[in-house]
């Protein structure tokens, strides 16, 4: 593997459902303009149409990646050594932080056609933000790609004590 490569990507894509939506808009846009005539009928269509999907193609081109030590969620960038252990999220438990358990200081990737997340405490003492939340498909996918992306642990010695024998 390249030493840029990501070890993790997913894009949160939006479901189908809100395509549907979008190609309904563009029927309520021609319906809208249906008294004024064919070719106003056929240009409400086609730019009601086209104007939903852009809103829905942006809001479903959020990216999570995890790539040279740094977690890319969305325009946020977090290096991997100001992250605590993740925590993947059920979808039950999910939703408890998304509501009661939220913190407003919290960083929240948050797309709610999504059940599943994962919550990263963020270790930084000079970060205000408690934990980031990331809504996710594969949760265990992006707590295996932190894990792997984290540098190895240190050993706290005092001065002049060697490491322990390892047997």
């Amino acid at each position: 593997m390249q030493p840029n490569a990501p070890q993790y990507t997913e894009r949160l894509t939006a479901p189908r459902s809100w395509w549907l939506i979008a190609a309904l808009v563009g029927v309520a846009c021609a319906l809208m303009l249906l008294p004024l005539g064919g070719l106003p009928l056929l240009a409400g269509l086609i730019g009601g149409t086209a104007a939903a999907a852009m809103v829905v193609s942006s809001y479903g081109s959020v990216r999570i990646r995890v790539v040279a030590g740094t977690l890319v969620a969305g325009d946020a960038r977090i290096p991997v050594t100001a992250l605590g252990e993740p925590e993947v999220l059920d979808a039950e438990e999910a939703r408890a932080w998304r509501l009661h358990k939220a913190d407003p200081r919290a960083f929240m990737l948050l797309r709610s056609y999504i059940p599943t997340a994962v919550r990263v405490a963020i270790t930084d003492p000079d970060d205000p933000t408690p934990y980031a939340y990331i809504s996710t498909r594969d949760p265990q996918a992006l707590k295996a790609a932190l894990g792997k992306s984290a540098p190895p642990a240190i050993e706290e010695r005092g001065p002049g004590q060697s490491p322990a024998p390892t047997a």
